[in-house]
């Protein structure tokens, strides 16, 4: 299959696009600068210059490919209001994305977050929030899933809190951001909120196997680790970091302090079920091992 690809150059969409060539596929990969550019060709990807706003770039790369790989998102979290031009950008180059594959059959696959619900492991059958902090991303991903009675096999695959590798990454690679920045390894309330997490190596095959066979309409959660203790993430910074290790407000992480401060554990039993995904690398405790002083 030849494959177009957006945020090929990230944790997970690095870790995508070796997975991709790894297993017989061809990668045609989006690219907004000559760094990413070298980066993608040097991994065996051919490249489409562009970003995620340029909508002509994302018809081109849909319409050149069998399929679609959604990974790109804005960098600047800064904000409330950053956060909501980065999910608003993500909207629009889902929407054009889709539209460009309606009555193709060919399929695409785009990320979101794992839901939270109160008192349990939120599931594969558990929607996507609509409102709050980050409610555009699910009205995003769900008018793409809603494309499946226009003839494209769209999936979504939820990511947890925190996508590792070498220590890096995700809601813990913000911890340790903000542990550097501090100079104490913090966490917002008791510590006992528990975040979902996976390594970006294992999450690359489940993106793989969505593409390659999940039905249209699916949503499928990369999870290895049901929840770490907040806490417990704090101390093997605070060791790995040499800082102390204490609760701090949650204003300390910016926009996603609240985010931070919920319990939001996720289970990947059904995707495991009925798409065999094992996940085989680290856990993030083992991981975060590599965070370097």
């Amino acid at each position: 299959m030849h494959v177009f690809i957006t945020g090929g150059t990230g944790t997970i969409g690095s870790a995508v696009v070796a997975e991709l060539l790894g297993n017989g596929h061809t990668v045609l990969a989006l690219a907004r600068s000559d760094g990413s550019a070298r980066a993608l060709e040097g991994a065996g990807a051919e490249v489409l210059r562009g970003d995620l706003a340029d909508l002509g770039a994302l018809r081109s790369g849909a319409a050149r490919c069998d399929g679609v790989i959604s990974l790109a998102f804005g960098r600047d979290y800064s904000s409330p209001d950053a956060l909501a031009r980065a999910i608003a950008e993500e909207g629009d180059a889902l929407a054009t994305l889709g539209r460009e594959l309606i009555g193709s059959d060919r399929p695409i696959v785009t990320v979101s977050g794992t839901p939270w619900v109160p008192g349990r492991a939120s599931t594969e059958a558990d929607p996507l929030p609509t409102d709050g902090p980050v409610g555009g991303r699910g009205r995003s991903v769900n008018a793409l899933l809603d494309l499946t009675s226009q003839g494209v096999r769209s999936a979504a695959v939820r990511m947890p809190r925190t996508v590792h590798h070498q220590g890096r990454g995700g809601f813990a690679g913000l911890l340790v951001d903000a542990a550097r920045r501090t100079g104490v390894a913090g966490y917002p309330g008791d510590g006992a909120q528990r975040w979902p997490a996976v390594h970006a190596l294992d999450a690359a095959v489940l993106f793989r196997l969505v593409l390659e066979s999940a039905p249209a309409g699916t949503a499928w959660h990369a999870v290895a680790d049901e929840g770490d203790a907040v806490r417990d993430i704090a101390t093997v910074i605070g060791r790995r970091l040499g800082l102390p290790v204490e609760t701090v407000p949650e204003e300390t992480f910016g926009p996603f302090g609240p985010i931070f401060a919920m319990d939001q554990p996720a289970s990947s039993a059904h995707t495991r079920d009925a798409l065999g995904w094992q996940p085989t690398h680290p856990g993030l405790l083992e991981d975060l091992e590599n965070v370097q002083p």
